[in-house]
């Protein structure tokens, strides 16, 4: 008998299985192939959902609206389950880990995707105080409060777990710096767990994209303007031409930004690769900032930034 699931889905039969071809070898994808995705609701976390859900996992797709899980839903099959998630609401998480544990049982967790985040930016000087911790409570914190309660579960199964990160967290730009500190925090973070739980065969990486097509910097630009709106007029009139010259510089980037899919591949990647990486660069502009990262000293950096962003100096 199948069991009832939140908003109208239910767990797969067991004898659900689709195989994937590896190399040599053929991996069966199915009941003991269950990951969780947090922050699936849109971009990057919506399109890793359905595109692992049409490979044949079983998906526990974390959303905060009850509306995003429907949405999925209606575009998935009966495989992928939403979850009402808020990462930085232990008693979400943990609630949706009982849904996980009466779905797979003994088999544990295959995958943990942790997409989940939000971008704060703006100058320092000006940035709410109140702001920057939700900034480290989302893509920080939230992060290491699903690991500890997803671990368990990974550890049964000898899964995988892959941590969205982003080429801010190796080179980060003028008001980046609330968002940049948190993906280098997932960065230390994503490091030391990989040493951690590799005693148990557990793999650990990290992706990090540049430009993508999502709907977070639309919702950033916003907040970014009523935070602007809100500080006082001289920090306003202080930081006009940094503000003004990075607006410029992100509307060229999104008009170059990839769509997702280039992220959902090198994800599947991660999940399903018989040695898999510990880092994936996507995107050209994310490859490029990390070769200068590598080899520019930090003052010819910032003179070859201040000049390609025309930043005042």
């Amino acid at each position: 008998m199948e069991q009832a699931y939140p908003y109208g889905g239910h767990c797969p039969k067991a004898d659900m299985v689709v195989a994937l071809r590896l190399g040599e070898s053929t991996m069966s994808i199915g009941d003991n192939r269950a990951v969780v995705i947090t922050g699936a609701s849109t971009g990057i976390g919506a399109a890793c959902a359905l595109h692992l859900d049409r490979l044949g996992f079983t998906v526990f797709a974390g959303v905060r609206k009850p509306e995003d899980g429907v949405a999925l839903q209606k575009a998935g099959s009966d495989r992928l389950v939403p979850l009402e998630l808020d990462v930085t609401d232990l008693a979400t998480i943990q609630k949706s880990r009982a849904v996980v544990v009466d779905a797979t049982k003994e088999r544990g967790l295959f995958g943990l995707i942790n997409n989940a985040g939000i971008a704060v930016v703006g100058p320092l000087e000006a940035v709410p105080i109140s702001d920057l911790r939700q900034q480290l409570e989302v893509n920080v914190i939230g992060q290491v409060a699903v690991i500890q309660v997803f671990l368990p579960l990974i550890r049964q199964a000898r899964g995988r777990i892959v941590n969205m990160g982003s080429i801010a967290g190796l080179s980060t730009m003028p008001l980046m710096g609330p968002y940049s500190a948190s993906k280098f925090a997932l960065e230390a973070i994503t490091d030391a767990l990989r040493l951690e739980v590799q005693q148990w065969g557990i793999h650990v990486a990290i992706v990090e994209p540049g430009a993508i097509a999502t709907p977070i910097w639309n919702k950033s630009a916003i907040e970014a303007a009523e935070r602007e709106a809100s500080i006082e007029t001289e920090l306003r009139t202080l930081y006009k031409s940094v503000v003004t010259a990075m607006r410029k510089v992100v509307g060229e980037a999104s008009k170059r930004a990839i769509p997702p899919d280039a992220v959902v591949k090198v994800v599947e990647e991660a999940l399903t690769a018989p040695a898999p990486k510990t880092r994936y660069l996507v995107g050209t502009d994310a490859k490029l900032r990390a070769l200068m990262v590598r080899l520019l000293p930090d003052r010819i950096s910032d003179k070859l930034l201040t000049s390609i962003l025309k930043l005042p100096h």
